[in-house]
């Protein structure tokens, strides 16, 4: 029988809701979350008794955990990454767990999930090991992410490259905010792209990218800055890109225009569609949307700034 993997992440009680939001996006099979601040009155609410047992009074109240289950066809290295680099960027502080599964095994036994991908109308995103393929006439894109997100089988990084695909013009300057394993980068660059430059928060995350530019034998025209969003960045793009999490394309949207020459695209993946209202609105302040694509549960923008 094939095993499940239960992914527990503990984070502090205060971001029990946001590290929920994170996690929901991940698996389809629902998620629960311990959270025993209000005990008492969630007790009184939901059973109408008073009487509680003496192991959960004993329980952390200061700590949450949230629960989420894979299928044994889903990767468990690709949603860990995912769910690390969305926590991070929120500066949710947090530990994680996987249950089922060994470590040894999630680190490695993942890339039989990992195929070869049609993403867009001209690229193929290949994983580093493959050597037998079809790439059907299509830009060859090598990936490794170790334990970085990115590889083109997530909705929002496919969203991202479809939308890069349409607005990037050949010789374009390109920004990647949160570019985990460097893929959307990369990905440019081999789409006619003149430079790019990938920050992200994770060191981990950076020695990926970089590896993976230099395995696609692009590292002569890509950087990568490990940093918090923009604040080691400098120059200005003719696209930028943002793969992140809503709060974070909010604050980002504030300021990255600085970072934009005249006429540039700035497109946002990321966003859980339940959230896809509120942030159009609060990027609309500073942007027009052009686009918006909806797909699987998330949402994609590309806007430009406001004349």
């Amino acid at each position: 029988m094939n095993t499940w993997t239960e992914i527990k992440i503990a984070v502090s009680a205060a971001d029990a809701d946001k590290a929920g939001d994170i996690a929901n996006a991940v698996t389809s099979c629902g998620i629960y979350i311990e959270d025993y601040q209000n005990l008492e009155q969630t007790v009184e609410e939901i059973a109408h008794i008073d009487l509680i047992d003496e192991e959960l009074l004993k329980k952390d109240r200061s700590k949450a955990y949230v629960h989420l289950y894979l299928e044994p066809d889903v990767s468990p290295a690709e949603a860990v990454a995912f769910v690390k680099e969305r926590l991070e960027s929120e500066g949710i502080a947090y530990e994680i767990e996987l249950l089922d599964c060994a470590e040894e095994d999630w680190r490695n036994n993942w890339k039989q999930y990992f195929h070869p991908l049609p993403v867009g109308k001209n690229l193929m995103i290949v994983p580093s090991w493959y050597e037998n393929y079809d790439a059907q006439g299509r830009t060859v894109l090598n990936i490794d992410p170790g334990l970085a997100f990115g590889t083109g089988g997530h909705e929002t990084t496919r969203l991202c490259l479809e939308m890069c695909e349409k607005y990037m013009k050949p010789g374009d300057s390109l920004l990647d905010v949160g570019c985990g394993s460097g893929i959307l980068g990369i990905a440019a660059l081999l789409c006619g792209a003149k430079e790019a430059v990938g920050v992200d928060i994770d060191e981990k995350a950076v020695d990926t990218a970089r590896e993976n530019a230099e395995l696609n034998g692009v590292g002569d025209r890509f950087s990568a800055v490990c940093g918090s969003f923009t604040d080691k960045v400098s120059g200005k793009y003719d696209v930028v890109l943002a793969n992140i999490v809503a709060d974070a394309i909010l604050f980002l949207s504030k300021g990255v225009a600085d970072f934009m020459k005249d006429g540039a695209v700035y497109i946002m993946s990321g966003i859980i569609d339940t959230r896809a209202d509120e942030v159009k609105n609060g990027v609309s302040k500073y942007f027009d949307i052009i686009e918006e694509h909806l797909d699987g549960g998330w949402a994609c923008f590309a806007a430009k700034r406001k004349k």
